[in-house]
């Protein structure tokens, strides 16, 4: 199985009037630009998805509808889970994952920090012990014979979002 784990692009500023509840800030112009951007350098890595899961809030659900809309996945638009929260359960979401989509050739999960990296530590290393931080936009990449909460994947890279945009630039 290969693994995108992908941090929501760029959003509206935490506190900013009318986004008050931290769930609802949606991704800004540039956000949403560079996301775009990101998504076609994934397109150009040859990056092929069977589903998105993302978090269920505004900021991420809108990440996965552009990674949707350019890579478009095998099952469809993306879905959503509470296992993908800032405060979300990592082994929950691995558990989750067996459960309901048991034979993916290929996942993206959309979601926050500090979720992701300790997602990321749990496949790889089989703790959160190790110091991962993902920047908005930013995708690693894992490879998974299954999906355990211990030690069975390989990181195989983590891109930072300025060089998936400058991929994606290309004509």
């Amino acid at each position: 199985m290969e693994i995108y784990i992908i941090r929501h692009a760029i959003a509206v500023e935490p506190g900013t009037p009318g986004y008050e509840d931290d769930s609802l800030r949606p991704l800004t112009e540039k956000g949403r630009e560079k996301m775009l951007k990101i998504a076609r350098g994934l397109k150009e890595l040859e990056v092929r998805l069977d589903l998105i899961i993302t978090s269920p809030y505004v900021r991420a659900v809108e990440t996965g509808q552009i990674l949707a809309k350019v890579l478009k996945p095998s099952r469809g638009q993306a879905t959503i889970s509470e296992n993908l929260t800032p405060m979300g359960a990592p082994d929950a979401l691995i558990g989750e994952i067996n459960e309901h989509f048991p034979s993916l050739d290929s996942l993206a999960v959309v979601g926050h920090e500090p979720n992701l990296s300790a997602l990321i530590s749990l496949l790889v290393a089989g703790d959160a012990g190790l110091l991962i931080n993902m920047k908005k936009g930013g995708v690693c990449h894992l490879s998974a014979e299954n999906l355990t909460h211990e030690r069975r994947a390989t990181l195989e890279w983590i891109l930072a979002p300025k060089h998936l945009a400058a991929l994606g630039e290309r004509d």
